[in-house]
C-alpha cells in the first residue's frame, strides 16, 4: 500500500487546529511550576496507528495487535525518523536533521519546516486539557483505556470519548513521546512522554503526569502522536 493512500484515510489526517494560548506545567518531583506560551499548531486526533506506521515504513509489524491500535515499542529516535519519512511521503519539508548519536543529542528541529513532528510537552498538555483545569478532561472510564478496563492490552484508537477539541486517547491507551528533554542536568538525554497507558493505574492517567526515558527506550505501552506547525 502506498503511504499517500494510507495518509488520506488515516487518523493523522485531517489534523485538529489547536488555538494559541498558554499552559502552566508542573514537575511534581521538584514542586516547580512554569508558564509556557503556546502558539497555534496542528495535532493529530489519534496516536499513530500500526497501519500507518507499517505502510509508511514499508514493513509489516510483528505485533499481534490490530492495525487500528496505536503503534508501540517505538523509541523516540524511531518516532523522529518516522516523522521525516511521513513528511517526505506527503510532499512536506522534513522537520528533523539527525545523525548517529545513540543519545539523540544530534537531532535538530527546523522550526520553519512544514512537515510532521512530535509535539512539545507544553503543546501536548495544552491540547490534552482543551481548556479544562482538572486532573483530566473527563471521567476516566469514559475517556481512557487503563489498568482497570483495558483487559491488559492496547485498544483501537478513538474507541473512547474525545476531549472538547476532538482529540482521542490523550489519556490512557498508550503514553506518547514529546520533543522535550526532561531535565538534562539530572537525566542527560532522557526525553519526555505523556498521557498514561493501558497498564497504568489512575494516578498515571492525568493531564499533568510527566515521565521520561532514554531516546532508544521501547515498551509495549508507549507510542506517539503527530504535530505540525502552523
Amino acid at each position: 500500500m502506498r503511504p499517500e493512500s494510507t495518509l488520506r484515510r488515516s487518523p493523522a489526517e485531517p489534523m485538529i487546529e489547536i488555538p494559541a494560548g498558554e499552559i502552566v506545567l508542573r514537575d511534581e518531583g521538584t514542586k516547580t511550576d512554569w508558564k509556557v506560551e503556546v502558539g497555534a499548531f496542528l495535532l493529530a486526533p489519534c496516536p499513530v496507528t500500526r497501519e500507518l506506521y507499517d505502510a509508511v515504513r514499508g514493513e509489516r509489524s510483528a505485533s499481534p495487535a490490530g492495525p487500528r491500535t496505536p503503534v508501540t515499542e517505538v523509541s523516540w529516535k524511531e518516532a523522529v525518523r518516522f516523522c521525516n519519512l511521513l513528511s517526505r511521503a506527503a510532499g512536506l519539508e522534513p522537520c528533523y536533521a539527525m545523525g548517529d548519536d545513540p543519545d539523540g543529542r544530534d537531532v535538530v528541529h527546523d522550526g520553519e519546516a512544514d512537515g510532521y513532528r512530535l509535539p512539545t510537552e507544553a503543546e501536548w498538555e495544552y491540547a490534552c486539557r482543551a481548556g479544562t483545569s482538572g486532573v483530566r478532561y473527563g471521567e476516566l472510564d469514559e475517556i481512557a483505556w487503563y489498568r482497570d478496563n483495558s483487559g491488559g492490552e492496547v485498544h483501537d484508537v478513538a474507541a473512547k470519548a474525545p476531549n472538547a477539541w476532538g482529540l482521542y486517547d490523550m489519556i490512557g491507551n498508550v503514553w506518547e513521546w514529546c520533543w522535550d528533554v526532561y531535565d538534562p542536568t539530572v537525566y542527560g538525554p532522557y526525553r519526555v512522554f505523556r498521557g498514561g497507558g493501558w497498564s497504568d493505574r489512575p494516578r498515571g492517567c492525568r493531564a499533568s503526569c510527566r515521565r521520561k526515558s532514554h531516546p532508544t527506550f521501547r515498551v509495549d505501552d508507549l507510542g506517539f502522536r503527530l504535530a505540525r506547525s502552523r
